[in-house]
């Protein structure tokens, strides 16, 4: 929905950014050092092998309040890969993140007493504790501390600080954390969002970063947005050999981060320093070690793979139902039909429109839309109207459910005027919740929620007050003015702290158009430690709540995030822009999800206002069709823009999403990859290609899986596109008969007339795919197509695989006799070709009838042609069905001596998915018959 904020310009942003103060929100000018830091003066090991150490305070100043006198250190190796540095007052409790919402090892209990000082000079030690590969090292005065890669030395984070440094030391007040790091200069480092980066995926020096979930349209690059993930990766190429590893920050207060280049520096308006180093060394197992920590991303059901259509402004059902029948005549594939706010009645939420939603009508259209496999979901948002007569609210004031301010209810407004904000993390609160979703799925049986405006979002600031003699909202305007009696909130230090973090990108205050800063949630936890978190409690909520239903596999939808989120909740980019700018920056936010732990994700396709041009919305499904969460969504002020409006659209969406429909059993299987291991879907190039240094920045290209490249135009006018292939061979998806391959990689200028995406298919793969369909329900039971890559010419071997499962069931997972799991392999060797399977847990596969029609093996020795095949070690005969052809492929090298390659093709298989299989043939001499003799 449209952000009530009015969004930023680029030149107004860095006004702002040239104007503010040095040190404190400008990232291009010398920070100023606050303090002489702290040091050391006790530390011992704790009986599970970890350290903890006493800090006190080198010389006070006042700056930004004062500074907290002793702290306590404690520092433990969890795993293998995974260090934990944590630094909190030794006093008293501080603010964290709760332990119930992200689970975690605790901390040691606060030590009472403190150490003897230490007098000595300043001194070095290092800790190696067995079997980790990290090491903890720290000075003692000014106190600092380093982690190194124990394989081979390399230091990946430094907080010492000497005169040459653009950073000073440790800093720990009660509204005040500052902490730094050394980087080297080839560094290559992604992540700390939600942001639209203009520059790419590669944090760019200078840039400013703030992390603090901001309801303000995605339109307005480096700002803080939705979403708050303090954590970053960080590649390095040393000596042709790549390393990466990740640096969380677990804290949800509001904060900036600034990145020089050769340092990054934190500065955190509150809580704790609380650490995560996860070692690598490879991208995949950086994102598969921080999921394992913040939670493995949700499962999807398979329909949630396919397209989805929403409209803000779908003002009663019969124009829905008209969309869903243009869908269909004009055989662009569908599988969820949306909702936003235009079903509700008087915009509250879990309720109809008895107008325009009647809800006999509306039954009716979902039995109709359910009978055939389509979905419908819709929107709900946090705000509870006011409003004595609505069950919802009753409910809500009863069982005491909402946030408070001087103990009242926290009065704010939204879509349907005054409301109040459900506290998610009071218990009372996600039961009342679930209760209220299950009363609404009674009256509408909903598929999936989509809980949008939960940063929480507020048109208003302040404490404010129903007027008295007036309407509100007056029904007229946009909608998002503020009509409520207002009055700014200053008083205390939460609602004006001390340093102004760069909100919004314009040093908001840190209640501006949210909840205040100073209201209470339970067991008294102010909302400003606990504002970033407001839409992860939420999802969590709503997930408990939609699982416990049926029983099934739940689909949300949510736009604020926090680290976690992956686990519930899927995201989509928010208010972005119908220009070709937000289409660009669409890929960098969506790779960045994938470093996030949140892998279903994408953009508005063609922009969610105003309206694209026909062009732009052309280029922008050939992109959308392969984000991993695929829907069009368009503002109530814009024009339609459904796929089917332009002919042309309506061509480039058949190509497109039909080539989506028949990856879907590749994309599930990726979805399963991603809940086990973390894996993103969309990755950038650098996963797969990491000693490929020319890819660390690439931004407009991006890999589904490990080894399927999409290029697309994001360029207006053109119609060819200059991608970047790195070494090896490629196949195009769309015309497999067309190849490049290189040995270095290779910069190749592809045609993209309007209606072609470029997708590449990389050597020793196996691609299962299925032949497509206008829904995703009936394309998963069409017959199976393999894809099988060599490198151009030579031998070699591929490998694939393939999950399928009920996906209804909550879990999704082998061994449950609901799933199957085949790994697939092929090889060539001397002219000698063999491809076959192994399957786990065969039942389900068996069960569902599935089978495998076509094999095509592509990069073949073109000297010759195939004979001798033989199925399960049974020679094919001429009387079988079954074909085996031979077809030349065209390739395009980057010189040396020229190749010869053709795909092979056996059609007629009939294959078992759920039974292993082996297939062999010879590639021997030119024959004119392409049946087998």
């Amino acid at each position: 929905m449209v952000s009530p904020t009015p969004f930023l310009t680029l030149s107004s942003l860095l006004l702002v950014l040239l104007l503010c103060t040095a040190g404190v929100n400008s990232s291009s000018t010398p920070p100023t050092k606050i303090g002489n830091g702290y040091r050391l003066i006790s530390i011992e090991r704790t009986p599970d092998g970890g350290l903890v150490g006493h800090l006190v305070v080198n010389q006070k100043n006042n700056i930004y309040g004062p500074d907290i006198p002793t702290l306590q250190l404690s520092v433990k190796h969890e795993t293998h890969d995974r260090l934990r540095v944590h630094i909190t007052d030794a006093e008293k409790q501080r603010w964290e993140v709760p332990y119930n919402l992200l689970p975690r090892e605790q901390p040691p209990v606060l030590k009472q007493t403190i150490g003897r000082s230490r007098k000595s000079p300043i001194t070095v030690a290092e800790t190696d504790y067995p079997g980790s590969e990290l090491v903890f090292s720290y000075t003692t005065d000014p106190f600092g501390f380093a982690v190194k890669r124990k394989s081979n030395g390399q230091t990946l984070f430094n907080s010492s600080s000497d005169e040459s440094d653009p950073f000073g030391n440790l800093v720990f007040k009660d509204q005040y954390l500052e902490i730094s790091t050394k980087l080297p200069n080839d560094a290559s480092l992604y992540g700390l969002g939600e942001n639209t980066q203009p520059h790419g995926i590669k944090l760019y020096p200078n840039d400013p970063y703030t992390l603090y979930t901001t309801d303000i349209s995605a339109i307005n690059v480096n700002t803080d947005l939705y979403g708050s993930h303090p954590v970053y990766m960080d590649l390095r190429n040393v000596g042709g050999k790549p390393y990466a590893h990740s640096v969380l920050l677990l804290n949800s207060n509001g904060m900036d981060v600034f990145y020089r280049g050769t340092s990054l520096t934190y500065k955190v308006i509150g809580g704790v320093l609380d650490f995560y180093f996860f070692a690598g060394p490879t991208a995949l197992g950086v994102i598969d070690q921080y999921t394992s920590f913040v939670g493995r991303p949700a499962p999807m059901p398979y329909w949630s793979l396919g397209f989805h259509q929403c409209r803000w402004g779908y003002h009663n059902l019969s124009v829905v139902e008209d969309v869903v029948a243009n869908y269909q005549k004009a055989q662009i594939p569908l599988d969820v039909i949306w909702n936003d706010d235009d079903h509700m009645d008087g915009h509250k939420d879990f309720t109809l429109n008895p107008i325009s939603y009647p809800q006999s009508k509306l039954s009716a259209f979902l039995d109709k839309i359910h009978s055939i496999g389509m979905k419908y979901i819709v929107l709900i948002d946090p705000g509870i109207a006011v409003n004595s007569s609505y069950g919802v609210y009753q409910r809500g004031i009863s069982n005491d459910v909402f946030i408070k301010y001087e103990d009242e209810p926290y009065l704010a407004q939204v879509w349907p005027g005054a409301v109040y904000f459900p506290d998610f993390l009071n218990p009372k609160t996600v039961s009342w919740w679930g209760d209220e979703i299950r009363r609404f799925h009674e009256l509408v049986p909903v598929d999936g929620l989509w809980i949008d405006m939960n940063e929480a979002s507020n048109f208003c600031s302040g404490k404010c007050t129903i007027p008295k003699g007036k309407q509100c909202p007056t029904g007229t305007g946009p909608g998002w003015d503020c009509c409520l009696d207002c009055k700014n909130i200053t008083k205390t230090r939460w609602d004006a702290p001390p340093y102004m973090i760069n909100a919004s990108g314009l040093q908001k205050p840190v209640g501006f158009k949210t909840i205040a800063t100073s209201a209470v949630h339970y067991n008294g936890v102010l909302e400003y430690d606990a504002h970033s978190l407001y839409g992860f409690s939420q999802s969590i909520a709503t997930h408990k709540a939609l699982q416990g239903l049926e029983g099934k596999r739940p689909f949300i939808l949510s736009r604020s995030t926090y680290v976690g989120s992956g686990q519930y909740a899927a995201h989509w980019t928010g208010d972005n822009q119908g220009t070709w700018e937000n289409l660009r920056y669409s890929i960098s936010t969506m790779l960045n999800f994938g470093i996030f732990g949140v892998p279903m994700v994408g953009s508005d396709i063609c922009g969610f206002y105003p309206q694209p041009t026909e062009e732009l919305c052309n280029r922008w499904i050939e992109v959308g069709a392969f984000y991993p969460f695929s829907r069009d969504h368009a503002n109530y002020y814009s024009p339609r823009q459904e796929l089917y409006q332009w002919e042309s659209v309506a061509e480039s969406a058949r190509n497109a999403l039909g080539m989506r429909y028949k990856l879907l059993p590749y994309l599930y299987t990726l979805n399963y990859e991603a809940h086990i291991s973390g894996a993103p879907i969309a990755r950038p190039l650098f996963f797969s290609f990491p000693t490929y240094t020319e890819v660390y920045g690439l931004s407009t290209q991006f890999l589904l899986g490990s080894s399927l490249m999409v290029s697309p135009v994001l360029e207006q006018g053109k119609s060819q596109v200059t991608a970047l292939f790195p070494p090896g061979s490629w196949y195009s998806l769309f015309d497999i008969t067309q190849a490049i391959t290189s040995k270095g990689g290779l910069n190749v200028t592809l045609d993209a007339p309007l209606h072609v995406v470029n997708v590449h298919l990389y050597q020793n793969t196996i691609l299962p795919m299925q032949q497509g369909g206008m829904i995703s329900k009936e394309a998963r039971k069409t017959p199976f197509n393999l894809m099988v890559t060599f490198p151009a010419g030579s031998d070699g071997e591929a490998i694939g695989n393939l999950f399928i499962d009920d996906d209804e069931l909550p879990e999704m997972k082998l061994g449950n006799g609901y799933s199957t799991y085949i790994d697939f392999h092929a090889t060539v060797t001397k002219g000698t070709v063999k491809v076959w399977s192994e399957v786990q847990e065969s039942k389900f596969a068996l069960d569902q009838g599935l089978h495998i029609e076509k094999i095509s093996v592509l990069g073949l020795d073109g000297s010759g042609q195939a004979s001798a095949l033989e199925v399960n070690g049974k020679p094919v005969t001429n009387a079988s069905n079954i074909e085996l052809s031979t077809t030349k492929q065209n390739v395009l090298e980057d010189g040396g001596d020229k190749v010869k390659i053709v795909m092979v093709e056996i059609k007629d298989l009939s294959l078992d998915v759920g039974k292993n299989f082996a297939i062999t043939w010879k590639m021997g001499p030119k024959v004119e018959d392409k049946r087998i003799m």
